[in-house]
């Protein structure tokens, strides 16, 4: 049995842990197997997100003054913190994934940067492109017009040469 030492220093571990997160989605997990949480486990660490399975009141206090505070008032029933400092798109990708096959992984509420979010918002967030796929997108944006513009520079000299040698081609020919 932990020493109430221990049970403070572990408390004080998950708080500065909670606090870090700027993004998390609460679930139950109730009906759901050692074996299907295990898979869900391995998704999320494949993924570089974090999974906690916490007991209501501790869960309550670690979540104070930290940007997961919203979610003080959903930790009934058997819960689960999915989290992350920077990727609520993957997280929400990863869990929506993981619920649609298998319904025991149900929503509670998330977070994303401090703002709770509902279960619908958790649907749309799990449908926008990842960060990755916004980044690259807004290169290729950007770079695009500057493509066109090199393309279109070096017609001219292009052009220019293939009319010089049609022209010395018929002086040639006749």
């Amino acid at each position: 049995m932990k020493t109430r030492v221990q049970k403070e220093q572990n408390l004080a571990a998950l708080k500065e842990e909670f606090g870090n997160a700027g993004h998390a989605l609460m679930v139950s997990f109730q009906g759901l197997t050692v074996e299907k949480d295990g898979e869900l486990r391995r998704a999320l660490e494949a993924a570089q997100l974090n999974y906690r399975v916490v007991k209501n009141t501790i869960g309550k206090l670690a979540v104070e003054d930290t940007p997961l505070e919203p979610l003080k008032d959903h930790f009934k029933g058997m819960t689960a913190l999915a989290y992350s400092p920077n990727d609520p798109v993957g997280l929400a990708k990863v869990l929506t994934k993981f619920a649609k096959e298998n319904p025991h992984l149900t929503f509670k509420a998330g977070v994303v940067d401090g703002r709770a979010i509902n279960v619908k918002d958790i649907q749309a967030l799990a449908s926008l492109p990842s960060k990755e796929e916004l980044v690259s997108k807004l290169m290729f944006l950007i770079n695009a017009p500057a493509q066109r513009l090199a393309t279109v520079i070096q017609a001219v000299p292009r052009n220019l040469a293939i009319v010089i040698k049609q022209v010395a081609e018929k002086k040639e020919a006749a």
